[in-house]
């Protein structure tokens, strides 16, 4: 069978709250799809908004994000706050304030509860047995421009390989290492989905093997402390913020 990413259409989500289920039962799906939805239309259904002037956006950065670092690049031209936030390393707590109307968009609370009550509602109503639902958002690279994107929330696919233990081509055995199954896939997904008017925040995935499904897997399962993780001594810069 062959893969397919399928783009949905949607009419225009509004801020500063919209509720997306007609647009999610308007979905036609099959057993075994992986349905990808933007965070922008996540939090609109939540209301997670703020109008535009009541706060500025560095404020609501900073009560977002868990991890805070301002920065302001060299030229000047433009300026960035970088956060974790959902143990997410991400610009500006993912906050946004494009296609929003004068609108900032913050990402919804309890992602992955979400992501399983969509995809309850959606199994229930197509009559499926695996069905997984992934949120999406845009993210940048370091030392590199462009974005791409990024899973902040999941229900009902793994998303790690683990493969430690595993032999390499010369019978070395894996140590360390956890192949990400959940990201590339999301990260197509949002490429399809745009960065401007497309008006596309959800893409289905059709006829992919490549991934487990599973009731129990969340965002937990990819979460590191930043404590000990591999960019810790960049981290460390990062002040937390006063919660």
């Amino acid at each position: 069978m062959k893969i397919e990413f399928i783009p949905v259409k949607t009419r225009i989500v509004q801020p500063p709250k919209d509720d997306i289920t007609d647009i999610l039962d308007s979905l036609k799906l099959k057993d075994g799809d992986i349905v990808f939805i933007t965070s922008k239309i996540l939090g609109l259904h939540q209301g997670r908004t703020a109008r535009i002037g009541d706060i500025t956006k560095e404020e609501l950065i900073k009560k977002e994000a868990d991890r805070y670092l301002a920065y302001v690049n060299e030229t000047g031209d433009f300026h960035v706050n970088l956060t974790v936030t959902q143990n997410v390393l991400i610009p500006a707590a993912g906050i946004d304030e494009s296609n929003a109307n004068g609108y900032y968009v913050m990402w919804p609370t309890g992602i992955d509860k979400l992501c399983q009550e969509i995809r309850t509602r959606l199994m229930k109503k197509h009559g499926l047995k695996h069905l997984g639902v992934v949120a999406t958002d845009s993210h940048t690279t370091p030392l590199r421009w462009g974005v791409t994107g990024i899973t902040i929330g999941l229900a009902g696919v793994e998303p790690l390989k683990d493969i430690r233990g595993e032999p390499d081509l010369f019978g070395r055995n894996m140590h360390i290492t956890k192949v990400d199954l959940i990201d590339p896939l999301t990260s197509m997904a949002v490429l399809l989905m745009g960065e401007a008017d497309e008006r596309t925040p959800i893409v289905i995935l059709r006829n992919y093997q490549g991934i487990p499904f599973s009731d129990s897997a969340s965002m937990k399962d990819f979460f590191i402390d930043p404590e000990t993780d591999l960019y810790s001594p960049l981290l460390k810069v990062m002040p937390k913020t006063k919660k």
